[in-house]
């Protein structure tokens, strides 16, 4: 029997890692989809090699890696190679990620998936008891994209386009942090849901 499991998701800078920093604060472990996104990738893997099928060796660095910048560059540029390369990455990657939440024994785990509305929501994740999303205003997001990032509005602009539309993750969303104040703030949120998410799992234990 598995740990109650709550999906945490949100847009570009909208605080999805400092989120999940301050539940491991609390003692809850996080699973963490750019982690198994990096493991499906690693070198020797069947995933790497699928890529490498896919797009040809200059997608690997020197040391035979995936060049990841490189590769995030053409997904960004080509639609077409997004597709292609999401169908090899997230399939592995879920299966990673429910692995890794069934190994928990805690009363609860987060697993930490920024693109869980593009991946298909509920759809693809159905082992999710819960998902939370973090929201922030278009302007402050941006804002914090460029003051992180240090690059262009433009780019900035396109990055945010590039991903779910807000209104697609509220869609999914149970619960849900607006995370437009300060880190004080963030921090009051997190632990009003660390102690919800605690008696979630209590009451659905026996039925699991």
């Amino acid at each position: 029997m598995g740990a109650y499991v709550v999906g945490l998701t949100g847009g570009i800078a909208s605080g999805k890692s400092e989120v999940a920093r301050r539940f491991q604060a609390l003692g809850v472990q996080v699973i963490d989809a750019d982690v198994a996104a990096r493991d499906v990738v690693s070198v020797g893997s069947e995933g790497l090699a699928e890529v490498v099928a896919a797009f040809g060796a200059g997608v690997l660095d020197a040391a035979g890696a995936l060049d990841r910048a490189a590769m995030r560059r053409r997904a960004f540029d080509d639609p077409g190679v997004r597709t292609r390369l999401e169908a090899i990455v997230h399939p592995r990657v879920r299966a990673l990620l429910e692995a890794g939440c069934a190994s928990v024994t805690g009363d609860y785990v987060i697993a930490a998936i920024p693109l869980l509305a593009e991946g298909g929501g509920r759809e693809h994740y159905p082992w999710l008891d819960r998902i939370l999303v973090i929201d922030v205003a278009p302007g402050i997001q941006l804002t914090r994209l460029l003051q992180r990032d240090g690059i262009d509005a433009a780019l900035a602009q396109r990055m945010v386009a590039a991903q779910a539309s807000r209104e697609r993750r509220l869609a999914i969303a149970d619960d849900v942090i607006v995370n437009n104040g300060s880190l004080e703030a963030l921090a009051t949120h997190v632990e009003a849901l660390d102690k919800r998410y605690r008696t979630l799992a209590a009451a659905t234990r026996p039925t699991r």
